[in-house]
C-alpha cells in the first residue's frame, strides 16, 4: 500500500517527531530552521496528503488550491490556529489538528517570569552593568526602582488553561486580589487563590498589573485599543503572552511614551518578528521577549510528537487526532 504524502515546513521538528511520521508516511521536509517561503510552500504542498505546519505559515485558501484535492489533514505545532483558515479547511473535509495542554507549565512560568522582569526592570538594570550607570551611580535609595506584587491588585483578561496556571503561580507572591474578566465565569476549586469574576471595565480601573492571556478572535483582535489603556492606572504594568493581535501596538507605543501606563512586557508583538529598528525597541519602559512561551525542551519535544500524532490521526482511517479544532 502507497505511504501517505506529507509536507513538513521546517527541518528543526525534534527527531522523535519526525521518527514517527517517515514509519508511516512519505515525508517531504523543507530543508530550512525558519518559515517556508510561500512559493515554495506553494510548490511543495501539491499533491501531498498530509500538512506538518507552524504558527508562522498561513495557510490560506491559496495555499489550499495549490495542495489539491489529495489534502486531507493538516496539524500545526501551536497552541492556537488563527494562522488556519479553519472554515475553509472544514469545507473541503481536510480535518486539523492543534497541541495544545503541553505547553500550558511552560507558558505560564514565561508570563510570570516576563511579570517580574518588566515589573522589577531587570533587563534595564543588566544594561546598567555594561553601560556605565551602576559605576556612576553605585546605588542610590531611588536607583532603578520597581513595582513589587506584595499587596497588589492582580487582573487576567482570559482565564483559560494558561490563565488559570498563571493565577496558580502568583499566589505566593503576597497579591491582595486577583481579579478576572472573561466571556464566561470559570469554575475554580480549592487548589487557586480566591479570583473575582469581574467586568473588563472594572479589570482595567482597578489592577496593578493586567495580563493578557486570552485567544486571538474577531471579539478580541485589537482589544488593548487607545480606549484601553486609557482606562488603566497610570501605574499599571501590562503584559501579554498570547498572541500579538490582542493589541493595537500604536495604542501601547503611545500610553508608553506619554506614561499613561507605566511599563510593558510582551512575549508577542506583531508583526513577528518585530523590526528591529521599532520604535518598543528604543522604549526603557517596554520589556520584550521573541515569542519563547512554550521554549522548554520537554514542552516542545511533546507538541512536536503530539503534532506527529494528529497529522498521523487525521490520515489513517483506523487512527483518530488527538486534538481537532473541526
Amino acid at each position: 500500500m502507497e505511504k501517505p504524502k506529507v509536507l513538513v515546513t521546517r527541518c528543526d521538528v525534534p527527531e522523535p517527531a519526525l521518527k514517527k511520521l517517515r514509519d508511516l508516511c512519505e515525508v517531504d521536509i523543507f530543508e530550512g530552521a525558519y518559515p517556508i517561503p510561500r512559493d515554495q510552500l506553494k510548490a511543495r504542498v501539491a499533491g501531498k496528503d498530509g500538512l506538518f505546519c507552524f504558527l508562522t505559515d498561513p495557510i490560506t485558501p491559496e495555499i489550499l488550491d495549490a495542495a489539491g484535492s489529495s489534502l486531507r489533514s493538516i496539524s500545526t505545532m501551536s497552541v492556537g490556529y488563527d494562522h488556519l483558515d479553519i472554515e475553509e479547511m472544514t469545507k473541503r473535509g481536510i480535518k486539523v489538528g492543534h497541541t495544545p495542554f503541553v505547553s500550558t507549565d511552560a507558558v505560564a512560568e514565561l508570563t510570570v517570569a516576563l511579570l517580574l522582569a518588566t515589573s522589577r526592570r531587570l533587563l534595564q538594570a543588566n544594561a546598567e552593568i555594561t553601560n556605565g550607570g551602576w559605576a556612576q551611580c553605585v546605588w542610590g535609595p531611588v536607583y532603578m526602582l520597581g513595582k513589587g506584587l506584595t499587596g497588589s491588585t492582580v487582573g487576567i483578561f482570559g482565564l483559560g488553561r494558561i490563565g488559570q496556571a498563571v493565577l496558580k503561580r502568583l499566589s505566593g507572591f503576597s497579591v491582595a486580589k486577583f481579579l478576572y474578566a472573561d466571556f464566561v465565569e470559570q469554575k475554580l476549586d480549592s487548589s487557586f487563590p480566591p479570583a473575582e469574576f469581574v467586568s473588563f471595565e472594572r479589570l482595567l480601573q482597578e489592577s496593578d498589573f493586567v495580563i493578557c492571556m486570552a485567544s486571538l478572535t474577531d471579539q478580541t483582535r485589537a482589544k488593548f485599543n487607545k480606549e484601553v489603556f486609557t482606562a488603566m492606572k497610570n501605574s499599571a504594568v501590562f503584559i501579554n503572552a498570547s498572541r500579538g493581535g490582542l493589541v493595537d501596538q500604536d495604542a501601547l507605543v503611545w500610553a508608553l511614551q506619554t506614561g499613561q501606563i507605566w511599563a510593558a512586557g510582551l512575549d508577542v508583538m506583531n508583526p513577528e518578528p518585530l523590526p528591529a529598528d521599532h520604535v518598543l525597541n528604543t522604549l526603557p519602559n517596554c520589556t520584550l521577549l521573541p515569542h519563547i512561551g512554550s521554549s522548554v525542551e520537554s514542552a516542545r519535544f511533546a507538541m512536536a510528537e503530539l503534532a506527529a500524532d494528529n497529522l498521523i490521526g487525521g490520515l489513517f482511517k483506523d487512527k483518530q487526532m488527538v486534538h481537532s479544532v473541526n
